[in-house]
């Protein structure tokens, strides 16, 4: 059975506040296998959407009038865009890395912003390498979405995800 992680926000859109910040953060520190039970007042259907193309399936229960229970599931691996990495050029013909980061000791999603802020600065072509606490599953999804390209995996221990990312050639700099 899956384990479901429960995030209740129907109190914080009551209050008028815009739960989408911590909505993320959980996301994004759910294991692979782990799926995530929302509580809101209303469908999310922009959430849903996003969430889709990040590589969930979810349903929607609508509980009483102001009560929804919204449950993403992650898509079998084979499906989720991970896979997609496997069309990345072989990492031996790219060039040497510019870039070496150690974000193993950040939470999410820092990891993934300070990758992300580091790219828009790298030339086309340029390749960065980051050591990660967990498989980056989300950052695929903005890599993909931005033409670059990323090979991957865990290290020996499996503790450790190792990442290579090279800037797509006809990226913009900044």
């Amino acid at each position: 059975m899956m384990p479901v992680r429960e995030l209740d926000v129907r109190q914080l859109l009551k209050d008028g506040v815009m739960p989408f910040q911590v909505i993320m953060e959980t996301v994004e520190s759910l294991h692979p296998d782990e799926s995530l039970r929302l509580l809101v007042i209303f469908e999310p259907v922009p959430l849903i959407r996003q969430l889709n193309e990040r590589g969930y399936s979810h349903h929607s229960t609508k509980r009483s009038e102001d009560d929804w229970e919204i449950v993403f599931t992650p898509l079998a691996p084979a499906a989720s865009p991970a896979a997609d990495d496997s069309a990345a050029p072989a990492p031996d013909i790219w060039p040497e890395p510019e870039w070496n980061l150690d974000l193993t000791d950040l939470a999410p999603p820092e990891p993934m912003e300070r990758i992300l802020a580091r790219i828009e600065t790298m030339n086309p072509g340029e390749v960065l390498f980051a050591l990660l606490a967990r498989e980056p599953v989300f950052l695929f999804n903005e890599l993909k979405r931005r033409g670059h390209e990323w090979a991957g995996n865990f290290d020996v221990s499996g503790s450790t995800y190792r990442i290579m990312i090279r800037v797509n050639p006809s990226a913009r700099v900044s």
